[in-house]
């Protein structure tokens, strides 16, 4: 049988999850894969570059060594970048002039990071002033860390989940950090103003300073980063100042090739872009005037564009993803999930603030159904309101009732995903522990719980220090 050849052009988070779903329709033996990665490394989890700070290796965070390609039949081209895609005649040049044909060709090139326009931020070259970094690879990384000296200081540009895990990450290794956030609210995106207020105050007592609704404007220093200035005339000292602003989706090379591009690669339901036999997938991708910066939705596009290619399922397609958030930020519980404020007249809102224990709860109910939510600290019950909003349930007369989570020891089993990124149920899990896992690396390795996105991590801990509780039969 003639194999079509099938490129993927990057190999980040999205491509090595499309390579876990092509070989689970039979795609590693039904094409020859060339993955074209700019990095020298195998595929490795974005998400967890904070390992890296606290003194980890790459490889601590690496989901596809290098072997696995092999080991597969899949060719990788580790630091080899692609520059042009001719598309008529179906031909891929990299960086080192060589040409390399396709059948069909993904573009999975995810972002890069947004970087504010600081005066002061290059030197006379056109590179980063000694002491800037922008927080988004493995380098990135391990620069930080050869800055992150203690006694330093250290500025974190940008309020969201990448910049208050960096700041975190600085902390911990005895710098002095100070978070600069341009909006009035952290996680602005994500939380109220009383979920921003409350998370702020759980980031301070980490002892790192917050100051939001202050606009950057110029890097001091000649030739090494000194401070920051901002709009309003403050002046903050600094010795390393890290971008963690915000992403853009890398489609210029998709631009260049006469793809459609508009704020990313233009795609349809079948992830496939205007130009035949070319697709793309992850951050890089704008489907329905929507880019994704989170696991979920890629994993989800990842699954459709492998039921397509192999005609595992012709007819599967990508309508979009209801977003939430439920993870841990600096160490702090964070969930947020559908309208984070009301939108209607008649919206009802219920919230919940223990000022002594740092818990903030809030939701938002129209016509008896829930369709948003906000918790700070406590977040519990996090799970079942995602049901809830997913599935459109009628809610309890008492609506502090959703706030209620099982009783200690009661074997309660949902066949929900607790790890949506991998569709990983409780059930698993609990046959996994009855198996012999007994620590979260070893359920994750498993089962493939926690590897994506992480925000499930918590809950997985929470039922390993239950070993005695016998599963539920399925």
């Amino acid at each position: 049988m003639n194999r079509k050849h099938l490129a993927i052009i990057g190999n980040g988070m999205a491509a090595g999850r499309l390579l876990d779903d092509l070989a689970r329709r039979g795609g590693l033996t039904g094409f020859h894969i060339s993955v074209f990665g700019e990095e020298p490394h195998g595929c490795y989890n974005r998400i967890l570059l904070n390992r890296l700070l606290a003194g980890g290796t790459v490889d601590d965070i690496t989901l596809k060594p290098i072997e696995w390609y092999r080991d597969n039949g899949v060719t990788l081209h580790i630091g080899c970048r692609v520059t042009q895609v001719t598309t008529h005649s179906r031909r891929i040049r990299t960086a080192d002039d060589r040409e390399h044909e396709y059948d069909k060709l993904i573009f999975a090139t995810g972002s890069v990071p947004r970087i504010p326009p600081l005066d002061g931020l290059h030197t006379a070259d056109g590179r980063f002033k000694s002491g800037v970094v922008a927080y988004r690879n493995v380098v990135d990384a391990e620069r930080m860390r050869e800055w992150a000296q203690p006694g330093r200081s250290a500025i974190v540009i940008g309020g969201g989940l990448l910049g208050l895990e960096a700041a975190k990450g600085l902390a911990d290794r005895g710098l002095s950090v100070t978070i600069v956030h341009q909006a009035d609210i952290l996680m602005n995106r994500q939380l109220d103003r009383f979920g921003g207020e409350y998370l702020r105050r759980a980031v301070a007592g980490l002892g790192i300073t917050v100051r939001t609704g202050v606009v950057p404007q110029a890097i001091l220093g000649e030739h090494a980063v000194e401070g920051l200035r901002c709009a309003d005339g403050t002046l903050l000292p600094a010795d390393l100042l890290v971008c963690a602003c915000g992403i853009h989706p890398r489609s210029d090379l998709a631009r260049d090739s006469n793809i459609p591009v508009n704020k990313g690669i233009l795609v349809d339901d079948s992830l496939a872009t205007a130009v035949e036999h070319v697709y793309a997938v992850g951050e890089c991708a704008e489907h329905r005037g929507q880019v994704y910066g989170l696991v979920q939705p890629i994993y989800e596009q990842c699954a459709v564009l492998a039921d397509v290619l192999t005609g595992t399922n012709v007819q599967a397609r990508y309508t979009g993803t209801r977003l939430y958030t439920r993870l841990k930020v600096a160490g702090i519980a964070v969930a947020s999930m559908g309208d984070i404020e009301a939108q209607q007249a008649d919206d009802e809102v219920v919230q919940i603030m223990e000022e002594n224990r740092g818990n903030y709860r809030k939701l938002i109910i129209r016509n008896g159904r829930l369709v948003g939510a906000v918790l700070v600290g406590d977040t519990a019950a996090s799970a079942g309101l995602i049901r809830r909003l997913e599935r459109g349930d009628p809610l309890p007369t008492n609506s502090l009732d959703l706030f209620a989570t099982p009783e200690r020891g009661v074997a309660m089993v949902s066949n929900d995903p607790i790890c949506k990124c991998h569709n990983v149920t409780e059930q698993c899990i609990r046959n996994a522990m009855m198996a012999g896992c007994r620590s979260l690396q070893e359920v994750s390795e498993q089962t493939g719980a926690g590897t994506g996105c992480g925000s499930c991590r918590g809950q997985l801990a929470a039922l390993l220090l239950k070993p005695n509780l016998i599963p539920a039969s399925s």
